[in-house]
């Protein structure tokens, strides 16, 4: 028996690991926690029987302990309720799909109660990625990847000498945009950055990908997960998602994970690792796909890329002025405040007024985050 402590249940990733929990008897969620879905919670709760939920808001937490007044369930909130829940007894994976840096602290937590981190959340090595390996290494916790890129590139590690790892080919959809010229950019609406082509997911995700401020984060994600250098990771556009990336050797040997985009089989594999188990899902026909194409990222048309390469060569604390100032240009076309060609504007301008900390500890972080935050809700004069 595998025993799950779920962060972010109720999103994208959380479902379908709950979906997954379902269809495997030896699975148990002992724990889930979300935002402020209170409805959604209920459900989860009155199904997979969780000891403890937690919501981020208190005011959500209560409204769920009114739903399930009835059951043997505890509720807790906020980060003290996250923290908990990730370094409970009882646990032996902790899967962290929260989004946003509040899932820095209980991935730390996790990793010093011994539990096993299957990361579905970037913003945790993107910011603090030189603190999290080193503990985790140091408590001998191993770390698996959700994110289906970076499963594909674990996958066709398996195996194999690190020492011999030459490059990671890090493939991207290219997105809803993928083909068009900036002046095209210009008459975009967030309806359209929304129409992802090929994949199934979150709105924020989907707008980092149209942008390509997505592939930016993994390769920050990357870099720290397989310990390479960034001249090592190639990020090549590869429309049809089925190669969901690769590694290749120092003799020219090219190993990629295929298949058919569908999150749950790098969730399972994660879970389960190192077993591989069936799952219901369509399975994938070469003849009838016919061909796979690549081709290099426009970095001009998309500069979110090029930038993310800039704040991860930089390093220390821009990294977290990156993500933060992405999250903020999201939230603002989200909610109608600015256009999709924005976002990139605002990345670079938060990045321009930053000085570097070297070596940020998490409480320097989340004040760069604070700080960042400011400083575009005054240039936007918010």
């Amino acid at each position: 028996m595998k025993r799950l402590a779920i962060l972010g249940s109720t999103g994208s990733i959380g479902t379908q690991t709950l979906e997954i929990v379902r269809e495997n008897p030896d699975l148990q969620a002992v724990a889930l926690a979300a935002g402020q879905n209170a409805e959604l919670m209920e459900k989860q709760i009155r199904e997979f029987r969780p000891r403890i939920a937690g919501m981020w808001s208190e005011q959500a937490a209560q409204e769920l302990r009114r739903r399930t007044a009835e059951l043997p369930v505890r509720i807790v909130s906020g980060m003290e309720g996250l923290l908990e829940i990730a370094s409970m007894e009882g646990s032996d994976i902790v899967v962290t799909a929260v989004v946003g840096m509040i899932g820095i602290r209980p991935t730390i937590a996790a990793i010093e109660s011994g539990k096993t981190i299957a990361l579905a959340n970037k913003e945790t090595l993107v910011t603090a990625g030189h603190i999290i390996m080193p503990l985790a290494a140091q408590k001998g916790v191993p770390i698996l990847p959700v994110d289906s890129e970076h499963s594909a590139i674990f996958q066709s590690l398996q195996g194999q000498d690190r020492k011999h790892l030459q490059r990671i080919l890090l493939t991207a959809s290219g997105g809803p945009f993928r083909g068009k010229t900036r002046q095209e950019l210009e008459q975009m609406t967030l309806a359209d950055a929304l129409k992802h082509p090929n994949w199934s997911m979150g709105k924020k995700v989907t707008i980092d990908s149209a942008s390509l401020v997505n592939k930016g984060l993994e390769v920050m994600e990357a870099r720290w997960l397989f310990d390479v250098s960034l001249d090592q990771i190639r990020v090549l556009v590869h429309p049809q998602s089925i190669v969901h990336s690769a590694v290749e050797y120092a003799d020219g040997a090219v190993i990629a994970q295929l298949g058919l985009p569908d999150m749950k089989l790098p969730i399972q594999y994660a879970i389960l690792y190192p077993e591989r188990r069936p799952m219901r899902a369509p399975r994938m026909d070469l003849a009838a796909i016919g061909k796979l194409t690549f081709e290099e990222p426009d970095l001009k048309t998309f500069p979110g890329l090029a930038l993310a390469y800039r704040a991860a060569r930089e390093g220390g604390s821009m990294p977290t002025v990156f993500n933060a100032a992405n999250e903020m240009a999201v939230k603002l076309l989200l909610s109608g405040k600015i256009r999709f060609v924005q976002i990139p504007e605002i990345l670079e301008t938060a990045m321009n007024n930053h000085r570097v900390i070297a070596h940020p500890d998490v409480e320097q972080i989340l004040e760069t985050e604070t700080a960042t935050y400011e400083l575009i809700e005054q240039e936007m004069k918010l």
